[in-house]
C-alpha cells in the first residue's frame, strides 16, 4: 500500500467493461476512493447498479469521459486534483474494425489520457492495459514512420495493430511528461474464478458457442497451440496492486496462466464439460490460415492469436506473490465460465437470474430466485425459460428437467439422485407442468416431508393419451430436430404468437435434447407408469392444485375421482391449451401468487 493509503483516489477509464467494472470492485473493497469514468449517465448508473448487485455496500463517484471532447471529462484536470492513480482500460475489443476505427478507438484515447494525466498534481501512476499479444513495444520507435504502420495493419489486422501502436504511445508519452507507468499484458481474459461471470462474447468465447451449437467440424490447432487465459478477478487484483507497488514503475507485466492447457486440449475439456459433442478432427493454425473463412468460421484476425509462443510471465509472478494473490485453478475457472456462457445463451440472454448449478451430480439450469422454496419444474417440449416470466411474477425458481433444456443428464432415470438435490434441506412448494407434474408426483410420494404443496398444470397422466405418433420416437425426435419457433408454436398453441419465446426452446431441441425429449414423449404414453403416478398423487396428503387449460381439460375418470378429495382445488383456465404459461402467462401468475397469499393467511389464522 502507498503510504498515503488513505488519500488513494483511482480514476478508471473504461469503466463499465468487464475489467473495469471488476477493477473498480476490487479498489473499492480495498478502502480506495474510486472515480468511474462512463461514457454517459445511463452506463453510471448500470456500473453503480452491478457493485451494489456484488456486494459493495460503499459509493463510487462517477464522471462522464468523452474522447472526443477538448476537455475528455467536465472540469479538466483541474476537477481531480485528488487522484493518485490512473487505470486505462478504456479502447475497443472488437475484429473487423476499420484502420481509422481502430485508431480512434485504442491510439487517439491513450493519447488524450495521457494528457490529461500530465496535468494531474498528486498523480502517482497510471496503470494501462494492453494485450499479452502487443505488449514490450519500443517507446523510441513512435511515432512511427507511415509506411511501416500501413504494412503493420495489413499484416495483423486493425484491433491487434492499434493495441501495438497504444502501448509504444503509452510509454512514450509516459516518459516525455515523467508519469510513473505500469503496462499490464494480459492473455484472453474469461469469467470470474468463483462465478464464471462475463459479458464479452468475443474470440474464445465464439469457438466455444461453436463448439455448443453443434457448428464446429474441428478443433483448431496441436498439441503446441497455446492460447492462455487469465480469470478477470485476478486481473483486477494484479492491477489494484501494480498500482501501488513502488517496483512496478516504469514496469510491463504479462499477466496469463502458464498452466492453460493447448488451445484444442482447452477447448475439448470444455466441450466434455457442457455436454457438447467434441469434434474428434484437430487442424493445425498453419492449415487453418489457408482455408476460406466460409469453412474455418475463423475471424482472420484472431488467427495470430493461435500460436506455439510462450511468454516471459516471471515477474508478473513475483509481483502477485508479493500481495498475496493466488492464480485460481485453470480448469476450474474455464468451467465455471463455460457455464456461465451456456446458462446466458452466449449473450443471447443476459437479463435475469440465470445460473448453471450442481444438483446430484447433473449440471442443472435454473433461472429465477436462487434458493426459492417455490420451484417450477417444466415440461416438454419447452425448456425453463418459457416460464421465466411466471418466475419472476412468483419469486419463484424454474429449472430444467435431466436432459431437457440445458440441464444435464439423460432423463427420467436420473430422477432419483436428481430430485433430493434440487429440493434441498427445506420445504418447497412444486409446480410441475405436463412431464414435470410427474416429477413433482415423485418429488412428494418419496419425500412427503420436503413437500409443502403440489401445484400440477396440465398434468398429462391425468389427461386424456397422446395420439399414437407420440409414441413414434424416430419420427417424434426428427420433427423436434427440425421444427422452427414459429411451427412449434403453432403445434402447441394453435398461433403464431408465441414463436419468440420458443426460440431457445427450438434451439436446445435442435441441437441437444430432441432425441431425450422424444424418449420422454414416448414414456409418458406408458398406461403403467400414467397408473403409477395416480397412485402416488393418491397418497400425498398435503394441498394440490390441479391447473388446466378449458380447451385441455382433464379426462373424466380423474375430476370425478379428484373433485371428491378434500386437499385437492381443481382450476381451469378460461382459453388456455396445454401451455398456458405461454399463452395466459398473466392468469397463471395471479392464479399462483393469489393462492400463495390465501395459504400464507389461513397459515397466520391458525397461528
Amino acid at each position: 500500500m502507498t503510504p498515503r493509503d488513505e488519500a488513494r483516489h483511482a480514476l478508471v477509464f473504461g469503466a463499465s467493461g468487464l475489467v473495469g467494472r471488476h477493477l473498480i470492485l476490487t479498489l473499492a473493497e480495498a478502502g480506495a476512493t474510486v472515480t468511474a469514468a462512463v461514457r454517459s449517465a445511463e452506463s453510471g448508473v448500470r456500473v453503480e447498479r452491478w457493485l451494489a448487485e456484488h456486494g459493495l455496500n460503499r459509493s463510487i463517484r462517477t464522471t462522464i469521459v468523452d474522447f472526443e471532447a477538448a476537455e475528455i471529462v467536465s472540469g479538466g484536470p483541474a476537477a481531480f486534483s485528488s487522484v493518485t492513480e490512473i487505470h486505462n482500460c478504456a479502447g475497443s475489443y472488437r475484429f473487423g474494425m476499420t484502420a481509422h476505427e481502430a485508431r480512434s478507438a485504442n491510439v487517439g484515447i491513450v493519447e488524450k489520457v495521457m494528457a490529461f494525466a500530465a496535468a494531474l498534481p498528486h498523480l502517482q501512476r497510471v496503470v494501462h492495459v494492453s494485450g499479452y499479444r502487443v505488449g514490450g513495444q519500443d517507446p523510441t520507435a513512435v511515432p512511427w514512420p507511415d509506411a511501416h504502420r500501413t504494412a503493420l495493419y495489413e499484416e495483423l489486422g486493425a484491433y491487434e495493430a492499434s493495441k501495438m501502436e497504444s502501448d509504444a504511445i503509452f510509454q512514450a508519452r509516459a516518459l516525455e511528461h515523467g508519469i510513473p507507468w505500469t503496462v499490464v499484458n494480459p492473455s484472453s481474459v474469461i469469467g470470474d474464478s468463483a462465478t464464471g461471470e462475463s459479458d464479452q462474447h468475443i474470440g474464445l468465447a465464439t469457438t466455444i458457442e461453436q463448439m455448443w451449437d453443434g457448428t464446429a467440424a474441428a478443433l483448431p490447432g496441436d498439441e503446441t497451440t497455446f492460447l492462455p487465459v487469465v480469470t478477470v478477478d485476478y486481473l483486477a487484483a494484479f492491477m489494484a496492486a501494480a498500482a501501488i507497488d513502488p517496483d512496478a514503475a516504469g514496469k510491463a507485466y504479462w499477466i496469463l496462466d502458464d498452466a492453460t492447457p493447448p488451445l484444442a486440449d482447452l477447448l475439448a475439456h470444455v466441450g466434455r464439460h457442457l455436454g457438447a459433442r467434441v469434434p474428434r478432427v484437430r487442424i493445425p493454425v498453419g492449415v487453418i490460415t489457408r482455408l476460406p473463412q466460409w469453412i474455418t468460421k475463423a475471424d482472420p484476425e484472431t488467427l495470430t492469436f493461435m500460436s506455439a509462443d510462450r511468454y516471459p510471465t516471471g515477474s508478473a509472478i513475483e509481483l502477485a506473490d508479493r500481495h498475496g494473490i493466488r492464480m485460481p485453478d485453470v480448469r476450474v475457472s474455464l468451467e465455471r465460465w463455460a457455464d456461465h456462457l451456456a446458462a446466458h445463451r452466449f449473450g443471447a440472454a443476459m437479463t435475469g437470474d440465470r445460473r448453471i448449478v450442481d444438483a446430484g451430480g447433473l449440471r442443472t439450469f435454473e433461472l429465477g430466485i436462487a434458493g426459492s422454496d417455490r420451484v417450477i419444474l417444466p415440461g416438454l417440449p419447452v425448456n425453463a425459460d418459457t416460464w421465466a416470466e411466471v418466475a419472476s411474477g412468483i419469486r419463484a425458481r424454474a429449472v430444467d428437467l435431466p436432459g431437457l433444456g440445458l440441464s444435464g443428464g439423460t432423463g427420467i432415470q436420473d430422477w432419483e439422485r436428481w430430485l433430493p438435490a434440487v429440493l434441498g434441506d427445506m420445504p418447497v412448494d412444486l409446480i410441475g407442468h405436463s412431464i414435470g407434474a410427474a416429477a413433482a408426483v415423485v418429488a412428494a410420494d418419496r419425500m412427503p416431508t420436503q413437500v409443502r404443496s403440489l401445484t400440477l398444470i396440465a398434468p398429462f397422466f391425468l389427461q386424456a393419451r397422446a395420439g399414437a405418433t407420440a409414441g413414434l420416437k424416430p419420427l417424434v425426435t426428427a420433427y423436434l430436430r427440425h421444427t422452427d419457433p414459429t411451427r412449434l408454436s403453432r403445434r402447441l398453441t394453435g398461433s403464431d404468437s408465441s414463436a419468440g419465446a420458443l426460440e431457445s426452446s427450438v434451439s436446445d431441441l435442435r441441437h441437444r435434447t430432441g432425441r431425450r425429449a422424444a424418449e420422454q414423449l414416448a414414456r409418458a404414453g406408458s398406461e403403467r407408469w400414467r397408473a403409477e403416478l395416480r397412485d402416488a398423487l393418491g397418497r400425498f396428503r398435503g394441498p394440490i392444485r390441479i391447473v388446466t387449460g378449458s380447451d385441455d381439460p382433464l379426462a373424466g375418470d380423474a375430476t370425478e375421482q379428484l373433485g371428491s378429495r378434500s386437499n385437492v382445488e381443481l382450476i381451469s383456465v378460461p382459453g388456455a391449451g396445454h401451455h398456458p404459461q405461454l399463452t395466459h402467462g398473466d392468469a397463471l401468475v395471479e392464479l399462483l401468487a393469489g393462492a400463495d397469499r390465501m395459504k400464507h393467511d389461513a397459515q397466520a389464522v391458525r397461528g
